[in-house]
């Protein structure tokens, strides 16, 4: 077949015309996809993650912030704090930790809710706080209307205490790890304030049943039959959420609270990390934030703790390891290995495993709480607070007979720990004898308990009068925070250490009828906020601390203290409820002791040394060429663009994927681990990783602090290893 050719004779004009032509034609073609995209996209987000306001906004809309600062500190060689092991330091970083503040004010009143991931918030932290915030605000922040409540991760930096017990187990008053967490939670609320823009909050509510495993259920026996028939469950299997979003309905944050111990991250660990709620957090602000790293975005997720005393999330329960056989019932010990051969295991495979199921878990109810929740907060916002010498309060018990709160003391089955982390030597669960070999012991080195106190405490056999001690500082505090906030008909009770699943339930119960009996708290919903503004271990119900399992031996007040706190929470109700607050005395307050009564066990570190024929920053064992996609800042890892000729961070020390390890070594000589789990969701390409730190170093006797940077080889990623 003959081929016809056809030959056009162009002039320039006529090129111009064409190439602008075809120009037009593909910006026109990209508009046309990018609208496509937008509209895709509008409608993506008119499903339930984004519902349309139901009704109009209200006149008078609250003026929402929130706001997230990391508040991690230094993570090598400095004390953890949860698991009261001395020996557990920190050597690097799985998670950051971050202060997520939300700030909620009614146009006459405001109040503040702050969550940290840190192991809970101490009474020296707090008013170290309020110095800071006051120097700001002047009394726009105050005692009485900031929550502040620690996640309670037992994988963060201690340090931050000025009791001596606390003091002792995280080896002293650590001011680079307190001075952390205090700039932290004060850059969170200062960008909580910064943000205020009008908004609404809808609450809502459900159950998550397969993350949390009562560790003492022998204790919850203990309680009344007819009360623990009115529940499903021996531990509360309930969620709660607050959305918050502006007027328009886009989403601003999450506020949430359940009861689950964060210990999937076992005593084993040096890392820190914000644990399962932090994990729920991280995965729900990388939903919503999409484009950023960990820990940036506008939208603030905080998952917070709740009455989650005997919570655990091992929920596969305890076993005796050596044997594969059930513990024993009481004392969670076994016949071969005593308690430490007694272990409870989460979900997973590992911890890291279990951290995720658990927090991921949590995530997913809350996503499906927050695209779903309809109920909308109206009205006020309140703040009640008190400070209460908890040694000598006097409580009714019926009507002829009163009881009393008692000066600190630990028990026996303290030092037995749980079954989420056994204690030392001959420790038992369970302990009301004690054992005169550890009294005896305890009597040659800081004396024995009074008489007064033995009686308050009975049956608790104690170990340590902690009330009756005070070198060289108080060991446990008297002067405690009692607190609620209220914003509509939602109470959140701020309560000061672990209360068990039933003093939750108990307290809940009280608060909400001294507010219902005003129709503006007509069914109020209370939630527990935990590990608030003071620690003072745990809190179990009357029954409970009958049995001296680790959590009643370690509810430090006697068998009285929930019955005290119940009697404070519910006058702070009743003020709020009756628009009586003014009325309430203030109370005494707590001590602020001078830093230099503080002691500090904490080396200063040596200086760094480099290994022979090398420098700071070189990197010692180099990635390979080229790694597949598995199934299975410190830190960068960035991917090369060609086009632009650039690096781009796609994750930082933050990110769930990655792992920094710190090494000490001898003489100096220390070392760094960087580990870059790669997810399937990976984009093929060149990568590179980099590690930045500073170097300590001596001359011409002064200190220098140098910074120096780590920088690995190109890699690949990619699906196959044939890749050429």
């Amino acid at each position: 077949m003959a081929r016809k050719t056809v030959r056009c004779h162009l002039n320039g004009l006529e090129i111009s015309l064409i190439v602008l032509f075809l120009l037009m034609t593909a910006v026109s073609v990209g508009l046309i996809a990018v609208l496509a995209l937008k509209l895709d996209s509008e409608k993506q987000e008119v499903t339930p993650e984004e519902p349309t306001p139901t009704v109009n906004p209200p006149e008078n809309p609250y003026l929402i912030g929130v706001g997230r600062a990391d508040c991690t500190g230094p993570v090598a060689d400095l004390p953890m704090m949860g698991y009261a092991n001395t020996e557990q330091t920190a050597r690097g970083i799985h998670t950051r930790l971050f202060s997520r503040a939300f700030i909620v004010d009614d146009g006459s009143k405001r109040v503040v809710f702050v969550t940290a991931d840190i192991g809970m918030v101490s009474q020296r932290l707090r008013l170290e706080v309020f110095q800071e915030l006051k120097a700001k605000y002047g009394d726009l922040y105050r005692q009485d209307n900031v929550v502040m409540s620690g996640t309670h991760t037992h994988s963060g930096l201690g340090g931050y205490f000025q009791y001596t017990l606390f003091m002792i187990t995280s080896k002293g008053y650590i001011k680079p790890s307190i001075q952390a967490i205090v700039s932290g939670i004060v850059r969170s609320i200062d960008i909580a304030h910064r943000n205020l823009r009008p908004g609404r909050i809808f609450i809502n509510k459900g159950q998550l049943v397969d993350s949390n495993l009562n560790r003492s259920p022998h204790s919850y026996l203990n309680n009344p039959e007819e009360e623990r028939n009115r529940y499903e469950y021996n531990t509360d299997k309930q969620i709660v959420i607050m959305k918050f979003t502006d007027l328009d309905g886009d989403g601003m944050g999450l506020l949430s609270w359940f009861a689950v111990h964060p210990v999937s991250m076992n005593n084993s660990n040096r890392m820190v990390s914000s644990d399962n709620l932090g994990y729920a957090s991280y995965a729900f602000e990388q939903e919503k934030n999409i484009g950023f790293l960990p820990g940036e975005g506008p939208f603030v997720a905080g998952f917070s703790s709740s009455n989650l005393g005997d919570s655990s999330p091992n929920i596969r329960g305890p076993v005796c390891v050596n044997t594969g056989e059930k513990c024993d019932y009481l004392n969670s010990s076994c016949p071969v290995g005593g308690k430490k051969a007694c272990i409870a295991f989460g979900p997973g495979e590992d911890m890291y495993e279990s951290t995720r199921i658990i927090g991921e878990n949590m995530y997913k109810k809350a996503k499906e709480l927050y695209s779903s929740a309809k109920q909308e907060l109206h009205g006020p916002v309140h703040g009640a607070h008190q400070w209460v010498n908890m040694t000598d309060e006097t409580v009714p018990l019926n009507s002829t007979h009163t009881g009393r709160t008692c000066k600190p003391a630990l028990g026996h089955s303290f030092a037995a720990g749980t079954t989420d982390g056994g204690g030392e030597f001959n420790f038992i669960q369970g302990d009301t004898d004690g054992d005169p070999f550890w009294d005896g012991i305890r009597d040659a080195l800081v004396g024995p308990p009074s008489n007064e106190t033995t009686d308050c405490h009975r049956p608790k056999p104690i170990l340590f009068s902690t009330g009756e001690m005070d070198s060289p500082l108080p060991w446990h505090p008297a002067i405690v925070d009692v607190q609620i906030i209220t914003i509509g008909s939602l109470a959140i009770v701020a309560v000061p250490g672990e209360f068990t699943t039933m003093s939750g339930r108990r307290i809940r119960e009280a608060v909400k009828k001294e507010l219902e009996v005003q129709e503006s708290f007509s069914n109020a919903e209370v939630v527990v906020a935990g590990l608030c503004n003071i620690y003072t271990h745990y809190i179990t119900t009357y029954e409970e601390y009958q049995i001296q399992r680790y959590e009643g031996a370690s509810t430090i007040y006697g068998p009285n203290t929930l019955s005290a706190y119940i009697q404070r929470y519910r006058g702070l109700a009743k003020a709020i409820a009756h628009g009586t607050i003014g009325e309430l005395p203030k109370g005494p307050e707590p001590p602020f002791f001078d830093e230099d009564k503080l002691f500090n066990q904490v080396k200063d570190p040596v200086a760094d040394v480099a290994p022979v024929n090398t420098t700071f920053g070189d990197v010692l064992e180099q990635v390979n060429p080229v790694y597949k996609v598995r199934d299975t800042t410190f830190v960068t890892v960035e991917l090369f663009h060609n086009n632009t000729n650039t690096w781009e961070i796609v994750h930082k020390d933050a990110s769930w994927e990655t792992r920094f390890h710190w090494e000490k070594g001898l003489a100096g000589r220390s070392r760094s681990k960087v580990e870059w789990h790669i997810p399937l969701t990976a984009q093929t390409g060149t990568y590179r990783i980099q590690h930045f730190g500073h170097y300590k170093q001596s001359m011409d006797n002064s200190t220098i602090i140098k910074p120096y940077v780590g920088t690995s080889d190109d890699f690949k990623v990619t699906r196959s290893f044939y890749y050429f």
